[in-house]
């Protein structure tokens, strides 16, 4: 059953009426963030029913020793953890010295939480009947800032409505914290020192074996009927807790308000020795504002986000919350303002697929933020790969290959594998092209070719290595063949030539070999430099070749498509339609066994080439392909429907692409997949921004120029987004009648659309 307690609205996610079994899903929905930490949706206040605690500091993580049967050889020793960090937003309540706690309230009524995506704040408000039957209204509102991104404030306020109360607020901190998910139950975190002083407290900690050092830190102000007050506070400390008690006679109506301070300092930006000095320094600063200008300032850094990133959709509700709530949480998650970090897939709203990096950085997010952002943004995401290339050649030898071929991790925090299921860490190497393609997105959009002869060529030489050692001449063929792999489709393991591995893997070599050429012909001296460290040989070189130029491609001559994988055909081809709705999600409802035998696709895997490079296949063949693997695809991943949206939108089948659509932008508001509790899936909401982006608005870059055949789905009335190409801002306006174009800044831009090429003047609106 879909979630359907998510109110529609075009800038915030809004849930009305308290109810238990939603709470660890909202926690997920309305989790918040900064790009430097991010926490999910957990009440300030104790509560007592199911729920999963969770805050997060970027970067920050644990090798959780690998838990498995057996051993092989080159298994990762461990799986990165995302860890869940010292709990700094935590105050208690205190009415009559009843707790208030509404799993544990008579009645809660008026119960509304919204999550404002055009400001950036979390907020909640409700009446509650205490077991003491004292009613209270309560209302909170809480941000991470933008501007000062190692802090965050919360204003709790609360108001007796049946009588006079004594209220205590008890605000903590916790590093008595555990993972959800750890394999060994190990302990993550050492509390290393807890002090306290001047109504701050801070809590001193590192983490187990990766020895991250972390304080963090509080201090919070007291009001009363918006008037500050001073309360001396009743210190606590505890082996891994201190907290301050401040309490307060109220009378019926009045407001008693607590505004918190808190956050993070880390030893990725301050040295470990001066943290606690680091985090004084953040509080005076954040302090000295105060809560009402924190606020108002996270209001301006939020609309100047807006301002680039968002996209308007005219007549749709649920379609507009949709793509706004995916941008929020990509903002949230990655802002690009520090090289070593990259987009997790779980973002700051969950711990599952442990690791902070996976090939949907290469293959989805990059568009996003290339668009979107600063062009640099997007290069410090390639420079993250070039910085663990050394890494990703340890990880080729741990397997068995030679000579600097590169392996680059299905998951990494550091450089290093961390995936511990062997079908995917040693089999799904089409992560290698996603990476290599990336470097070409990259040149494609900005037209900035710096980047490959000053880091990107040897990332390019050590992949196109790898794949020349990978693959295997076959006798029976006469054509290399790459044996043993799981291709994007993971519902297919262990398979034989899967075309799309096949496919990347020849392009990554000529590609290779293409900007060898053109870096000794343009930059000698870093072609000399390159050359003398990677020591190719033209022997070397012919052999990739003979690879690329001879690689097989499965194929039915019968059915005149190419085949996912040598054994497609012999599958028993009953289509997702014919497929009971009780048996699906078949990842919960099937064996493994089953689902491997099975046709069923978990995501795009054919036609995520075709759309990577859908200027080497005709629009005939693209519908050909299509047509026959759609119906087999159960979009189980939610890097699937995205794809296939942008495919159909391609083919003007307007109806399955915008299905596809509100499914992707949808999919975790509407839980398709029954699993939002364990956190948001991040990455595929760049998927989504390219759904219309380059689905509908039919965007591309061809001949160094932006291309556009736009299209508008009948719900809507119009849409707009803005791209940034190579410095210039070109804001596009799609209705059912015309598309309009207008640009900002002092140079004519020449863009195609629908194929004939129009001049784009500044300041000048243009009509097509």
């Amino acid at each position: 059953m879909n979630l359907d307690y998510i109110k529609p609205d075009d800038w915030s996610i809004i849930e009305e009426g308290f109810n238990a079994e939603n709470v660890k899903s909202s926690e997920s929905i309305f989790s918040i963030g900064n790009g430097a930490m991010g926490q999910r949706a957990n009440f300030e206040e104790q509560y007592s029913g199911p729920t999963f605690q969770g805050s997060y500091i970027a970067g920050v993580y644990y090798p959780d020793k690998t838990r498995v049967g057996w051993w092989k050889n080159g298994y990762p020793e461990y799986f990165a953890k995302v860890l869940n960090a010292p709990n700094w937003i935590g105050i208690n309540v205190l009415v009559n010295n009843e707790p208030l706690d509404l799993f544990a309230c008579k009645e809660v009524k008026n119960f509304r939480r919204e999550l404002n995506m055009k400001e950036g704040w979390l907020s909640r408000s409700f009446v509650a009947i205490l077991p003491n039957n004292v009613e209270v209204e309560v209302i909170t509102k809480r941000f991470l800032s933008i501007d000062l991104d190692e802090v965050g404030a919360i204003n709790f306020n609360i108001k007796p409505l049946n009588g006079d109360a004594e209220i205590t607020f008890q605000p903590y901190l916790d590093a008595g914290i555990t993972n959800e998910d750890t394999n060994w139950d190990d302990k993550f975190w050492n509390t290393q020192n807890l002090t306290q002083e001047n109504g701050q407290a801070f809590i001193q900690a590192s983490t187990m074996k990766t020895d991250f050092h972390t304080c963090t830190f509080m201090e919070s102000h007291l009001f009363l009927n918006d008037e500050k007050v001073s309360i001396t506070p009743n210190a606590k400390q505890e082996e891994n807790t201190v907290s301050f008690g401040y309490t307060s006679q109220v009378k019926q109506n009045e407001t008693f308000t607590i505004n918190k301070f808190g956050g993070y300092a880390v030893d990725r930006n301050h040295d470990k020795t001066a943290l606690v000095s680091a985090a004084k320094k953040a509080l005076k600063t954040a302090t000295d504002l105060g809560y009402k200008v924190l606020l108002e300032n996270q209001k301006q850094a939020w609309a100047t986000i807006w301002n680039m990133s968002d996209i308007t959709i005219d007549g749709d509700v649920k379609a507009q919350q949709g793509i706004r709530f995916n941008i929020f949480q990509l903002n949230q998650t990655y802002l690009g303002t520090d090289s070593q970090l990259n987009i997790g897939p779980k973002g700051f709203t969950g711990e599952k697929y442990g690791g902070s990096t996976y090939w949907d950085t290469e293959a989805y997010c990059i568009p996003f933020y290339m668009a979107t952002k600063d062009q640099k943004v997007a290069r410090n995401l390639l420079e993250y790969r070039y910085n663990h290339l050394e890494k990703a050649i340890e990880n080729a030898e741990k397997l068995g290959f030679k000579n600097g071929a590169a392996l680059y991790p299905m998951v990494t925090m550091n450089g290093e594998e961390c995936h511990n299921e062997w079908e995917i860490t040693f089999e799904e190497i089409h992560r290698n092209g996603a990476i290599a393609f990336a470097i070409y997105n990259f040149y494609r959009y900005t037209g900035d070719y710096s980047y490959i002869p000053e880091k990107g060529l040897e990332v390019l030489i050590g992949i196109a290595r790898f794949w020349q050692q990978r693959a295997t001449f076959s006798t029976d063929k006469n054509q290399y063949v790459i044996l043993g792999v799981t291709g994007p489709n993971e519902y297919e393991n262990n398979i034989n030539n899967n075309w799309y591995t096949n496919y990347i893997a020849q392009w990554c070599i000529k590609y290779a070999l293409e900007n060898i050429e053109k870096v000794a012909s343009e930059f000698a001296s870093d072609y000399t430099r390159i050359m003398d460290k990677a020591k190719l040989s033209k022997t070397e070189l012919e052999q990739w070749k003979a690879v690329a130029d001879n690689m097989y491609f499965p194929y039915s001559e019968e059915k005149g498509i190419y085949l996912q994988q040598d054994g497609f055909l012999d599958k028993e081809l009953i289509t997702v339609a014919d497929l009971p709705k009780s048996e699906r999600p078949i990842n919960q409802k099937w064996s493994w066994d089953r689902i491997l035998r099975s046709p069923y696709i978990k995501q795009a895997d054919i036609l995520q080439g075709f759309y990577l490079f859908e200027d080497q296949f005709t629009e005939k063949e693209l519908e050909k392909h299509f047509n026959f693997y759609e119906p087999f695809t159960v979009h189980e991943s939610s890097l699937s429907p995205c794809v296939h949206s942008i495919q159909a939108a391609k083919l003007d089948r307007m109806e399955q692409a915008y299905t596809f659509y509100l499914r992707t932008s949808r999919l975790d508001l509407d839980d398709y997949n029954h699993e939002v509790e364990e956190g948001l899936h991040i990455t595929s909401m760049a998927g989504t921004w390219m759904s219309i982006v380059e689905g509908f608005g039919g965007m591309r870059v061809k001949n160094d120029m932006l291309n556009f055949e736009p299209r508008i789905p009948k719900e809507w009335d119009a849409y707009s987004f803005k791209v940034n190409f190579r410095n210039r801002i070109l804001k596009v306006n799609v209705s059912q009648t015309e598309t309009t174009f207008e640009l900002e800044g002092s140079a004519d831009l020449d863009i195609v659309v629908n194929q004939n090429t129009v001049t784009i003047s500044p300041n000048n609106l243009v009509r097509i």
